[in-house]
């Protein structure tokens, strides 16, 4: 692969050219300081872009212009990434060499589009289409109550640390969505247009100069350049016994929810030692915790343990009965106190090596995985994946054996159901 940036003074272009895959693909990232408020609404932002514009208005004329397009695809996400909060821009389209000679640029002017000349009446977003998009939002914020395992991590966090960055998820709030109207959406996309940082990727087979020509004509953008922001969260407190929540839903499993805040660690042991960490830890069925919480003492219905690197958190979950709580809690702190005396060897180690270079392996299966790692190495200084590969074939027992005593076991969550 061959990469190239250039900068454009309110935005980067960075082009990857590569003959691995038939498909054009671009992701558009805005980026700003991560603020509670507006998770909502630029969830709500993020989903209206990417489904009517002002030429296509409303969802059949959009699919439409994609199909003309040889099925185009286009979608948004909108994410917290440490402390900031990023919404993408995401197209595939076919590579013109399997169409036909301009569609590559008809695909930019598409997106360039949907983004400068959204369906706006009045300074306002389209009513009819505001209220579909309202609703969707409204049942996914809704549907959390249905994913119990997902519920009681977003309510261990909560508890963790509330109003803290690392507290605030990514599915939105109904308080915050009952206060979005047309008008106020439109004055949000307006700021954010104009002041986050915008970086786009493009991946395929490119030529450079086309490629830069081609964008620099479609995207002009008015924002002043932006400094460089610290993506990672720092812990200043450490608990010495950990907070205990239980709450009671009708459930048929209760669900466990443990959250470890990291200490201050340097760049190497937070991309490569943390990851060994986890995945000895309770990353996959030869884990500690799968092993000897569920195999050995058959007290949990599933266990596992990852991590957010960039909020210095170690999650672990479980699915229970409410009768085992006490005796999970204790062999997981078990289960971490071991990991700090030592007690795995090196063939723990290499099975996560193993584990997590598969993982690197899948990611140069899929255009988008690339595109994030060269983003993650624009914005956190992150190797690249051949250079990611060898580093963490060298990580040592030494290094996990010391990496452990950096975990504090901070808050206990369970979801205490009926049985």
């Amino acid at each position: 692969m061959e990469y190239r940036v250039e900068d454009f003074l309110s935005y980067k272009l960075h082009m990857i050219k590569t003959d691995k895959f038939k498909t054009i693909n671009v992701k558009i990232i805005f980026s700003k300081k991560v603020e509670k408020q507006e998770i909502t609404i630029r969830n709500f932002l993020s989903d209206f872009l990417v489904y009517a514009s002002k030429k296509y208005p409303n969802y059949k004329s959009f699919s439409i212009a994609l199909q003309d397009l040889y099925a185009m695809n286009v979608f948004s996400t909108s994410y917290r990434i440490g402390n900031a909060y990023n919404t993408d821009i995401n197209a595939t389209f076919l590579n013109e060499k399997y169409t036909e000679k301009g569609m590559f640029e008809k695909s930019i002017e598409f997106l360039s589009d949907i983004i400068f000349n959204p369906n706006v009446d009045n300074e306002q977003f389209d009513s009819k289409n505001f209220e579909v998009i309202k609703d969707g939002i409204k049942s996914q914020i809704e549907s959390l109550k249905e994913n119990t395992r997902k519920l009681s991590l977003i309510k261990m966090l909560d508890n963790m640390g509330h109003d803290e960055v690392f507290s605030y998820h990514g599915f939105g709030y109904i308080e915050d969505l009952e206060n979005i109207t047309p008008k106020n959406l439109y004055e949000y996309y307006q700021d954010l247009i104009k002041t986050s940082k915008v970086d786009i990727y493009i991946l395929g087979n490119i030529d450079f100069e086309e490629t830069k020509k081609i964008i620099n004509k479609n995207f002009k953008f008015n924002t002043i350049k932006m400094k460089k922001e610290n993506l990672i969260v720092y812990h200043e407190k450490f608990r010495k016994i950990p907070k205990k929540i239980i709450e009671s839903l009708p459930l048929s499993q209760s669900k466990l929810s443990i959250g470890c805040k990291i200490g201050k660690i340097n760049d190497y042991d937070r991309n490569y030692v943390l990851p060994i960490y986890s995945i000895i830890l309770g990353g996959g069925s030869n884990s500690k915790l799968f092993s000897n919480v569920r195999e050995k003492n058959s007290l949990c219905y599933y266990i596992s343990a990852s991590s957010s690197k960039l909020d210095n958190i170690l999650f672990i979950t479980s699915g229970i009965t409410k009768d085992n709580f006490e005796k999970v809690v204790k062999l997981i702190k078990q289960e971490i106190k071991n990991m700090e005396k030592g007690k795995f060897n090196e063939k723990d180690i290499e099975d996560a090596k193993t584990q997590y270079i598969t993982m690197l392996d899948e990611f140069e299966e899929s255009p988008f995985q690339i595109i994030s790692s060269y983003y993650s190495s624009e914005v956190l200084g992150n190797d690249p994946l051949e250079i990611r590969k060898q580093k963490v074939k060298n990580v040592s027992y030494d290094e996990v054996k010391n990496f452990s005593n950096n975990i504090h076991i901070d808050t206990i969550y369970l979801l205490k159901g009926d049985n």
